[in-house]
C-alpha cells in the first residue's frame, strides 16, 4: 500500500489527463468525500422517513455503514476513499461545520425563557440528570474492568464521561421528535422542552467538567486552572460581550451595516472556539456560548441564521457524523461479554432517565401514563451525545470498544423515542381529542352556532390581499355574522430557525398554534389581519400552525373541526406577481401535496383561491381591500360541488358591492341534443343520476327565485367547454371566476388535478387567463335527514374528521 507524507500532499491535481489520481490529492478528495456522505445520509434519511425518525440517526448510520463496521471492511474501497493521511483535513472540516452548528444550538437556547420554566421542569431536569449520572458513575466500575485497556484511564476521568453520556438529553433532536409526534404545545410537550433545554445547560456544564478533568490527570492542578479559566470566560461572555451583541442586533437594523455586524459575528464565533481551545476546554464550547450572548427573537437573530444554517447543517455537519461513524467499529463489539456490556449500558441508560424522569413526574402530579411518555422523551440522545464520546475518544479515556458501546447505545436509546411515545400516547390522544369535541359541545353558546365560520390558510404576506378580498366578499348584510380564523402556515424542517419558531409556540389546544399577539410589532401577516378585523369589526382568532409539510394537513383539519368551521380557504401554491403569465411565482411543491390532503380529508367545504391579481388598495398595516364593485362569475355544470359553488355565490350576491352572474353550461353534441356535461356528479345508478339532476334543477330554482333582480342568469349551450371557459378567463368581464372541483372536461389534459378540470384550465399558465379562480369542493356531510335549504352552506356542520 503506497503511505503518504503529510508534507508532501498537494492541495489540488494537474488532472487526469496529466496522469494525476485526483484522489491522491486533499481538495479533490475532500470533495469525493462529501458527495458519498452527503447521498449517503440522505439515502438512509428517507429509508427511515416511514418510521418518523430524526435525521439525526441516518447521518449517524451513513457515517457508521462508511466506516470500519461495514464498508470499510473493504480495504480497498476504504483506503481509496477515507486514507489514513485525509482524516486530520476531513475532521478539520467537519469541526468548523460543528462550531458554527453549536453557535445555532447557542442561539436555539433563550436563558430567559429556562429560568421561567418552573419548579416542575427545573425538578424533572435535575431527575433527568442526577439519576442516570449516578447509574452511569455505576456502570463505569464495571465497564473499566471488563473492557480491556480501560483500567488504564483515571476512575474520575472516565466517570465523569461514562455519567454525562449516559445524562445527556439532546435538545434540538427533541423538539423534532415532539414536532413530529404532535405533542410539543401539549402540556407533556411543554415540560419536555423546558425540562430539555435545562439538561442541556447542565450537560454543558458537566461537559466543560469532564474536558478539563481529561486535561491532564497527572496534574490536577492544571484542571483547577481550566475550570477557573472557563468560568471567567463565561463570566465575561454573559457580562461584557452580551450587552455588546444587543448593541450590534439594534445596529444592525440599517441595511448599510447589516453586512458589518453579520461578519463581526461570524468572526466572534471563530475567535470564542479559538479561546475556549486555549483555555484547554474545547472550541464547540466557546462558539456555544457566544450563541447564548446573541439576543433572541429579533431579526437579527434571524439573519444570522438565514446566512449559516443550510451550509452549516446540510453540507457540513454530515462530515462531523461520517468522522464519527469512521471511529465506530461494531466488529470491536466481540463475544457474549462484550454484547452483555452493550445490553447492560442500554439498560441502565434507559432505567436511570426514565425512572428519574417518572418518579418526579409522579410527584408533581403528572398522570402516570405522560410521566411514561416524558421519561422515554428525555431519554433521546442526538449530537451533544457524539460530541462527549468523540472528546472522550480523543483525551484518550474511551478506546474503540467502549466508544462503539455508546455509539449504538445513543442510537437504539433515540431510535426507540417515536415508536414508544406513539404507542404511550396514542390513547392520550384520542381521549384528548374526544374530551375537547365535549367540551366545545358543552361551551359554544347557542347564539355562536349561527355564525358563519371561514378558516384562511396562508403562505406569506402575498397571500393576504387576495384573501381578505375574498373573505370581505363573502360577508353578509343580513344574514349571521362572520367569524374568521387565520392561520399562518409554516413548515417545519431539520432548521435552526423552525425551532426557534417551535420555541415561541404557547399551548393553544391544537399541535403547534402560537397566537399572533406574541409575534414581533412588524409581523405583516398579524398586522394585516388585525388590521381588517378593526376596519371591518369582525371577530379574527389568529394563529401558527409550525408542521412539516407531509403533516400540516391535519392541524388544518383539527383546527376547522374544533372550530366548526363551515369553509377552508387554501392559497394555490402558484402566485401571480403581476398580469401574465411571465410573472409566476411557485411557493414550492410540498404546498400543493398539503392542498391536496386537505381536499381529501377536510371534514367541511374547501376553497382553493387561485390569485392572479385579486388584491386592492393599501389600507394600512399590510392589509388591503378593494372597495369597488368586484365582477363574480359563478359557472355551473352540475353535481355537489357545483351546487356548493351556487351557494357560496347565493352568499356573495348579499354583499352590496359584489355582482354575480351564474353561467350554466349546456352540452350538445353536433346534431344539436344536449347532453349531460359533468360526469363526475353521476353514478352509473339511473336513480342517482335522476337525483342528482333533480337536485342541480331545485338549487338552479331556488337561486334564480331569491335572486331574480339582482343577479344575472346565463344558460350557454356549448360543445366545448373548454374553450369556452379559456374564452371567459381571456376577457376581462369577471375579477372572480367561482367553480366547482367535479366539473368534468373530457377533452383537457390535466396539470393540476386537486383543482378538477375547469379548475386546472383557469389556473393553467398556458391560457393567459385574467380573473382570479376559486375551486370549490363540498363538504363531506353526513346525508341529510331532511330537504336542506338554500342556505345550507351556512347552516350545515362538519362531521367527524375521518379519511376519504
Amino acid at each position: 500500500m503506497k503511505s503518504f507524507n503529510m508534507t508532501n500532499i498537494k492541495t489540488s491535481s494537474d488532472g487526469a489527463w496529466q496522469g494525476d489520481n485526483p484522489l491522491n490529492y486533499a481538495f479533490p478528495l475532500l470533495i469525493a468525500q462529501t458527495t458519498v456522505v452527503l447521498i449517503t445520509s440522505r439515502f438512509i434519511a428517507y429509508l427511515l422517513k416511514p418510521l418518523r425518525q430524526p435525521r439525526v440517526i441516518a447521518e449517524i448510520l451513513g457515517g457508521i455503514l462508511l466506516g470500519p463496521s461495514v464498508l470499510g471492511r473493504q480495504e480497498d474501497f476504504f483506503h481509496l476513499l477515507f486514507p489514513s493521511w485525509s482524516t486530520p483535513i476531513l475532521e478539520s472540516v467537519a469541526s468548523i461545520g460543528l462550531l458554527f452548528f453549536l453557535f445555532l444550538v447557542g442561539l436555539e437556547l433563550d436563558l430567559s425563557s429556562i429560568l421561567r420554566s418552573g419548579k416542575r421542569a427545573a425538578g424533572i431536569a435535575l431527575a433527568g440528570i442526577s439519576l442516570p449520572f449516578l447509574f452511569g458513575a455505576g456502570v463505569s466500575v464495571f465497564l473499566r474492568k471488563a473492557v480491556h485497556g480501560e483500567e488504564k484511564v483515571g476512575y474520575g476521568q472516565y466517570l465523569m464521561f461514562m455519567g454525562v453520556s449516559l445524562s445527556i438529553t439532546a435538545f434540538p433532536v427533541l423538539a423534532r421528535i415532539l414536532a413530529e409526534l404532535k405533542l410539543l404545545t401539549t402540556q407533556m410537550g411543554q415540560t419536555a422542552m423546558a425540562a430539555a433545554a435545562f439538561n442541556d445547560v447542565a450537560a454543558w456544564i458537566l461537559l466543560a467538567l469532564a474536558v478539563a478533568i481529561a486535561g491532564d490527570a497527572k496534574r490536577p492542578l492544571t484542571s483547577i486552572w481550566v475550570l477557573i479559566s472557563g468560568v471567567v470566560f463565561v463570566a465575561f461572555m454573559l457580562f461584557f460581550v452580551r450587552p455588546t451583541m444587543n448593541w450590534v442586533a439594534r445596529r444592525s437594523q440599517h441595511d448599510f451595516v447589516d453586512e458589518v455586524y453579520i461578519c463581526v459575528t461570524l468572526a466572534g464565533v471563530l475567535i470564542s472556539g479559538f479561546m475556549t481551545d486555549l483555555i484547554g476546554i474545547h472550541s464547540i464550547f466557546g462558539a456555544f456560548v457566544f450563541g447564548l450572548t446573541i439576543p433572541k427573537g429579533g431579526e437579527f437573530a434571524a439573519k444570522l441564521i438565514k446566512r449559516i444554517e443550510d451550509f452549516v447543517s446540510c453540507l457540513l455537519l454530515p462530515l462531523y457524523f461520517a468522522s464519527s461513524g469512521l471511529k465506530t467499529d461494531v466488529a470491536k463489539i466481540r463475544g457474549v461479554e462484550a454484547w452483555g456490556l452493550l445490553i447492560l449500558v442500554i439498560s441502565t441508560a434507559c432505567a436511570g432517565k426514565i425512572l428519574g424522569t417518572f418518579v418526579v413526574a409522579m410527584l408533581c402530579m403528572i398522570p402516570a401514563r405522560e410521566s411514561l411518555a416524558l421519561g422515554v422523551l428525555m431519554n433521546t440522545k442526538g449530537l451533544v451525545e457524539l460530541i462527549v464520546l468523540n472528546i472522550g475518544k480523543e483525551k484518550k479515556v474511551l478506546n474503540d470498544e467502549t466508544f462503539a458501546i455508546l455509539v449504538l447505545m445513543a442510537l437504539f436509546t433515540t431510535f426507540m423515542t417515536t415508536p414508544t411515545v406513539l404507542v404511550i400516547c396514542k390513547p392520550l390522544r384520542r381521549v384528548a381529542s374526544q374530551a375537547r369535541r365535549l367540551s366545545h359541545q358543552q361551551s359554544v353558546p347557542e347564539s355562536s352556532q349561527e355564525e358563519f365560520q371561514i378558516l384562511a390558510c396562508v403562505h406569506g404576506p402575498r397571500s393576504v390581499p387576495a384573501i381578505i378580498n375574498l373573505i370581505e366578499s363573502t360577508r353578509s348584510i343580513t344574514k349571521p355574522q362572520l367569524r374568521l380564523c387565520v392561520m399562518h402556515l409554516v413548515e417545519l424542517t431539520d432548521r435552526s430557525s423552525s425551532i426557534m419558531m417551535v420555541q415561541r409556540a404557547r399551548r393553544n389546544g391544537v399541535p403547534f398554534i402560537n397566537g399572533f399577539s406574541h409575534c414581533t410589532s412588524k409581523d405583516r401577516i398579524a398586522a394585516a389581519f388585525q388590521t381588517y378585523a378593526h376596519v371591518s369589526r369582525l371577530t379574527v382568532h389568529h394563529s401558527t400552525a409550525i408542521s412539516a409539510l407531509a403533516i400540516m394537513h391535519e392541524d388544518i383539519c383539527q383546527v376547522a373541526e374544533d372550530k366548526k368551521v363551515e369553509m377552508i380557504i387554501l392559497p394555490f401554491h402558484k402566485q401571480w406577481m403581476g398580469e401574465g403569465d411571465d410573472a409566476i411565482e411557485n411557493v414550492g411543491h410540498g404546498w400543493r401535496g398539503v392542498n391536496q390532503l386537505v381536499l381529501e380529508t377536510a371534514p367541511c367545504t374547501v376553497a382553493v383561491l387561485v390569485d392572479r391579481g385579486f388584491g386592492g388598495s393599501d389600507i394600512g398595516g399590510g392589509a388591503t381591500m378593494t372597495i369597488t364593485r368586484k365582477r363574480v362569475c359563478i359557472l355551473f355544470l352540475g353535481g355537489a360541488d357545483d351546487r356548493g359553488a351556487l351557494e357560496l355565490g347565493s352568499v356573495m350576491a348579499e354583499h352590496p358591492t359584489v355582482s354575480v352572474t351564474v353561467m350554466r353550461f349546456l352540452v350538445t353534441d353536433q346534431s344539436g341534443t344536449t347532453v349531460f356535461s359533468n360526469s363526475n356528479s353521476f353514478s352509473d345508478t339511473p336513480e342517482k343520476n335522476k337525483s342528482e339532476k333533480e337536485m342541480d334543477e331545485a338549487a338552479l330554482e331556488d337561486f334564480k327565485r331569491k335572486w331574480n333582480e339582482s343577479v344575472e342568469y346565463v344558460e350557454k349551450e356549448v360543445r366545448s367547454i373548454t374553450e369556452e371557459v379559456i374564452t371567459i378567463g381571456q376577457s376581462r368581464g369577471f375579477e372572480l371566476i367561482v367553480v366547482g372541483k367535479g366539473s368534468c372536461v373530457a377533452d383537457h389534459q390535466m396539470e393540476h388535478s386537486e383543482l378538477g378540470l375547469i379548475g386546472d384550465i383557469l389556473a393553467s399558465s398556458e391560457h393567459c387567463i385574467i380573473p382570479s379562480a376559486l375551486v370549490i369542493r363540498q363538504g363531506k356531510f353526513p346525508e341529510p335527514t331532511k330537504p336542506l335549504s338554500q342556505n345550507s352552506l351556512r347552516a350545515r356542520k362538519p362531521c367527524a374528521l375521518t379519511p376519504s
